[in-house]
């Protein structure tokens, strides 16, 4: 049985407007998560950057560790940081931080 004219111009409407609604929220969705990786990854960025300053190189070990925590991990790290007098103290707070 064919579908008449009117109802193949709905169905088709429906998809469209279907397929409209699932792009939005997949580019929201994924703007989103690009947004939060990036800034992140500048948070991270700036706290390498006074750390490397403050108490000297850092090794790739701890620098990985740093860009690996998450964004509540990296706001608690820039505020410990304040405090840090030398290298221990960081390594002591990522192991902390670990547990």
């Amino acid at each position: 049985m064919k579908e008449s004219v009117i109802y193949q111009d709905i169905f088709q409407e429906g998809e469209q407007r279907a397929f409209q609604v699932a792009f939005e929220r997949g580019f929201e969705r994924g703007f989103q998560r690009g947004f939060e990786r990036g800034f992140q990854k500048g948070q991270a960025n700036i706290i390498v950057l006074v750390i490397t300053h403050c108490l000297g190189i850092i090794s790739e070990e701890i620098e990985a560790k740093i860009r690996s925590l998450s964004t509540s991990q990296l706001n608690e790290l820039a505020i410990a940081q304040l405090s840090f007098t030398s290298l221990e103290d960081l390594i002591n707070w990522l192991n902390e931080s670990e547990n």
